[in-house]
């Protein structure tokens, strides 16, 4: 008792200064053979025995002393803890195999426990991964399978994460799916755009986000065994049924399953702190010290229209309004699927370009088509092959905005392909930031999924999903090698659905051009279309990595749609020559006013939604409030048609922290603002001569 009671005052002090190291650890006990995972938040245990197998015995947050496997258990029960076909033969973690090894080793901000698992008739070993982080309050998981026989095995049904599991009761529980903000019912099975979901105990608001990290449609997670408690995250098993074939001595790794565990209105183990700053620093590829970059984009209005002397008038405005990227959609190049320029709408080619852009201080954006390309490329008709096929084994063809294009299988040899002209296109140009776009699992607007063609790197339809989806893995990841200092955009037409955005996007691309928002005149949808995708997102996905399109930077409101940039990946489309001198440097003085603040300030520690924020719209008010652990913050509020003067701003600040609040497009001192005025509730008075009332919270200690 004594070393508990020493442990919660240390948690406590610990919490009211806000700083804790949470050194990650791995413990062992019983000769080896069980496994104490954690942190100052979060501890689980895992053993193995020739009984019972591999199981979770425990899985505590420290602070309350919660074991979360106690709810799910019945009559003595646990989860299998991972599972799959081979061959048509169920494998799970209980009965299927005996010890091997296991070893502890340092990761980056952490620590990693490799459990080595052989199958008992020999035909493959699994390798079972834990890993805890020092400053979160999160475990993540994964297996790796081993093709240990002397012919190819096929995996089916193959889950990474089983445990039995809840927060509470039945009766306590709380599910929102989604991205962590649409409430379910429970015993629910989460999809394709299920990349969050928070499960909470409505009594204690203590709870679990279960983030699957499988791509596009390959997730699914199932919350509830049965009608009990429990937690599988797996691979979809029907609707898009995983399949994977695997050669003798192949390692096959699966996604990865992160569980982040949280205390609504604790300090930084509130979500809203919790998952952002987890999804920002470790999951994220690039990682906490990613600063935002603002992008100009011509596809709207422009679409393929775009010229050179267009392209000139427009790209000193973008300077002047403190953009940093200028970037030519789709029309820079002659045809889809090779790196040749368009010299009829650009007589100079990219290069030309590329001196107007330098003269201005900014840097080249391109987009690119991947997997959908024209049938006069050298790859289509020096391989037709790599083409995508249906069932009754035609090439597939897709339509585009400059006609019908063949689709290429990113499951086949097209893969090296396709990372070669990306790595020339690099060279060539030098850009900054790449939108990969376009056709490759299916078309996001209907058309049949899959390839069913023979000769690729799948054996059938079913392994064609995993195995394309591997490909934009697979480029994504060589590309980021070869070329770092590359932003690299999977949009959602890549990914396979509109507005879907996952960990394991963010995990081969720095962002997704998550949308097309119809925003052409004042009375469109545009910012609070904008808003609603956003919103839904943030419980789960790090905000600046959505790039929310098409809001034009002339159409109506111009603080309404900066007030959307500072709470997303900031890009911004329109006629740029329709802005007035005066409207060009208002732009330019708030966007570079906002990365001053973003460059000193980690502002993707957090996301804080306000007002009618599940459902935006002109008749209520809505916005959002971002804070830094260690420093500033940033309230963006939208008055909308709602009439009203002030808003109740409601946030969980760093416990002791106070702010100096200033209202920065009209002036006006708001006054001193501290966490427990956060909390609850504090009174912000709208700027009413304006459509956004944005307020930059100045932490004094």
């Amino acid at each position: 008792m004594r070393s508990r009671s020493v442990f919660l005052v240390a948690l406590a002090a610990c919490t009211a200064i806000q700083v804790c190291a949470a050194p990650a650890y791995i413990r062992v006990e019983q000769q080896g053979n069980r496994w104490f995972i954690g942190n100052d938040f979060i501890e689980r245990a895992v053993s193995f025995s020739e009984e019972n197998g591999l199981r979770t015995e425990s899985l505590v947050r420290r602070s309350t002393g919660t074991d979360f496997t106690a709810y799910g258990r019945q009559e003595n029960e646990f989860g299998p803890e991972f599972s799959f076909t081979a061959n048509g033969n169920h494998l799970d973690g209980h009965k299927s195999f005996r010890f091997g090894n296991a070893a502890s080793i340092a990761t980056d901000g952490g620590r990693e426990l490799q459990i080595v698992l052989h199958e008992r008739t020999g035909l493959l070993d699994v390798t079972v991964y834990y890993t805890v982080f020092d400053r979160y309050p999160a475990i993540r998981k994964w297996i790796a399978i081993t093709n240990k026989s002397s012919s190819a095995i096929t995996l089916t049904h193959l889950c990474f994460e089983a445990l039995n599991v809840g927060a509470g009761t039945p009766g306590e529980l709380q599910l929102s799916a989604g991205y962590g903000a649409t409430p379910q019912a429970l015993f629910f099975t989460g999809r394709a755009s299920d990349a969050g979901m928070f499960l909470r105990n409505s009594r204690t608001g203590e709870g679990v986000t279960i983030i699957n990290e499988a791509p596009g449609y390959l997730k699914r997670t199932e919350v509830g065994q049965g009608w009990g408690e429990g937690l599988k995250v797996m691979y979809d098993t029907d609707l898009f049924p995983f399949e994977r074939s695997v050669q003798p001595g192949e390692i096959f790794e699966s996604a990865k399953s992160s569980l982040v565990f949280f205390q609504d209105n604790r300090g930084f183990e509130d979500p809203r702190w919790a998952v952002p700053s987890y999804m920002s620093n470790i999951v994220m590829r690039r990682k906490g010290a990613y600063k935002p970059v603002w992008l100009y984009n011509t596809w709207e209005p422009f679409v393929r229209g775009i010229n050179e002397k267009t392209v000139g008038e427009l790209i000193p405005i973008a300077a002047r309004m403190g953009m940093d990227i200028f970037t030519i959609d789709d029309g820079w190049q002659q045809e889809y699927g090779a790196n040749e320029d368009n010299k009829a709408n650009f007589p100079d080619g990219v290069d030309g370009v590329i001196k107007l852009l330098r003269d201005k201080g900014l840097g080249l954006g391109l987009w690119v088509p991947l997997a959908a390309v024209s049938i006069k490329t050298a790859e289509y008709r020096q391989h037709p092959e790599w083409a995508c096929r249906d069932r009754a084994g035609r090439p597939k063809f897709t339509q585009t905005a400059s006609g019908t294009q063949a689709v290429m299988c990113l499951g086949s040899g097209y893969r090296d392909a396709a990372l070669k002209r990306l790595n020339n296109l690099v060279e060539r140009y030098h850009p900054r930031y790449l939108k990969i776009d376009l056709t490759t699992v299916f078309n996001t607007y209907g058309e049949e999924p899959g390839c069913n063609a023979p000769g690729h790197l799948h054996k059938d339809w079913a392994e064609s999903l995993d195995r394309i989806y591997e490909g934009l893995q697979y480029i994504g990841k060589r590309f980021h090698q070869a070329h770092p200092e590359v932003l690299v955009d999977y949009t959602f037409e890549l990914w396979g659905e509109k507005h879907l955005i996952d960990a394991a996007l963010l995990g081969c691309a720095d962002l997704d051009w998550l949308s097309n928002v119809s925003d052409a005149s004042a009375g469109d949808a545009g910012p609070v279309q904008a808003r609603t995708l956003l919103y839904e997102r943030a419980p789960s996905i790090p905000v600046e990595t959505m790039l929310i399109g098409n809001l034009r930077a002339p159409t109506g409101s111009t603080e309404e749609r900066l007030g959307v940039a500072l709470g997303s990946g900031p890009v911004l489309l329109g006629d740029l020559r329709k802005l007035s001198e005066a409207e060009q440097d208002w732009y330019g003085k708030w966007i570079r006013w906002y990365k001053e603040l973003r460059n000193r300030v980690a502002l993707s520690d957090s996301f804080f939604p306000q007002g009618s924020w599940q459902q935006p719209g002109k008749g209520r008010w809505d916005g959002f409030a971002r804070l830094s652990r260690e420093s500033d913050g940033l309230v963006v509020l939208f008055r909308n048609a709602s009439g009203v003067s002030t808003a109740e701003v409601k946030a969980v600040a760093p416990v002791g922290s106070t702010y100096d609040a200033l209202s920065i497009l009209d002036g006006r001192k708001l006054g001193e603002v501290s966490a427990a005025d956060l909390a609850a509730g504090w009174t912000a008075r709208f700027d009413t001569k304006r459509t956004v009332t944005i307020v930059e919270l100045k932490r004094r200690h």
